[in-house]
């Protein structure tokens, strides 16, 4: 079955071209589907795992693991690639995984930052050092683009295009363009003339954000200097990079933006995921409501 599993594993990094994140997912969930059927189950071998034993991991991960209902619906996504991809190899008989049915997930409200919040993360890295000017960029255009950690990470200075004002990003396969307005643009400039190049130490290199070596920022280095912020700022909510990720999406529908052009700069395969930044600020209107209306 390890053979099986390692030739998806090789279609998924060859020729569906996903990203190192993704297939690594792929391979801990598949490892972990595997030794589930060889150690309880006593199957070594996929043509003899049947419908029941799919129900039973799944249900073992739900109620032994307690495993998230999101990370269940991963899981089970990992399984049915893999035998889609068997079935279609002949590696199987049939595929077994059509009947599966996801469970239900109860999407938690995002605690959300107020655009006053948001502000004064955004500024508060306001010298002009080279690492102050860096900051404030990363900070500014994590909250103009909605940008996730691990694309910011990844850009490349090509990828923006400063005269039209938006960023070209995503893995591949799901690229987007994404605008961005005034404040991020001349955060951008003012670290590409006076910060990038003074933390530089490879004139070649195209990263677009640094750290003090002049190599590439890792995506905890990214998550610290959020978090240092957000303390600074003095704001008491839980921050970190997702929080702007948040917020972008938030005050764009909090301001009449279209519900599919949110979907689209935030990457989102389902739209179910961006109607949550609705959800969130429709309920935030009502708890407005209930506390100053004589009636509420």
């Amino acid at each position: 079955m390890e053979e099986q599993i390692e030739q998806f594993i090789t279609y998924l990094q060859q020729v569906r071209d996903l990203s190192d994140n993704t297939v690594l997912s792929y391979r801990r969930d598949l490892r972990q589907f595997r030794q589930y059927l060889e150690k309880e189950q006593e199957i070594t071998d996929f043509q003899n795992v049947t419908t029941g034993h799919l129900e039973a991991y799944f249900h073992v991960l739900e109620e032994r693991k307690k495993a998230k209902p999101s990370t269940v619906s991963r899981h089970m996504t990992s399984v049915r690639s893999l035998y889609h991809y068997m079935t279609k190899m002949y590696l199987v008989r049939e595929d077994i995984t059509q009947q599966l049915q996801a469970p239900i997930q109860r999407h938690k409200l995002p605690e959300v930052l107020t655009a006053e919040e948001a502000k004064a993360l955004v500024e508060q890295p306001s010298g002009d050092k080279p690492v102050q000017t860096r900051d404030r960029a990363i900070l500014e255009l994590m909250y103009a683009t909605g940008i996730k950690v691990s694309e910011l990470a990844e850009l490349k200075v090509s990828d923006l295009n400063l005269r039209l004002g938006f960023l070209h990003c995503g893995e591949s396969g799901r690229e987007r363009v994404v605008p961005f307005g005034n404040s991020a643009r001349a955060a951008l400039l003012q670290y590409l003339d006076k910060g990038r190049e003074a933390l530089l130490t490879d004139v070649c290199s195209q990263v677009l954000f640094v750290n003090y070596k002049g190599c590439a920022m890792s995506r905890q280095s990214v998550w610290k200097l959020v978090r240092k912020y957000g303390k600074q700022a003095g704001i008491q909510k839980e921050v970190n990079p997702h929080s702007l990720r948040h917020a972008f999406a938030a005050h764009l529908i909090e301001n009449g933006a279209d519900l599919q052009s949110v979907q689209e700069m935030m990457g989102h395969t389902d739209i179910a995921a961006t109607q949550i930044y609705a959800a969130a600020y429709h309920n935030n209107v009502r708890e407005e409501y209930s506390k100053v209306h004589p009636r509420g």
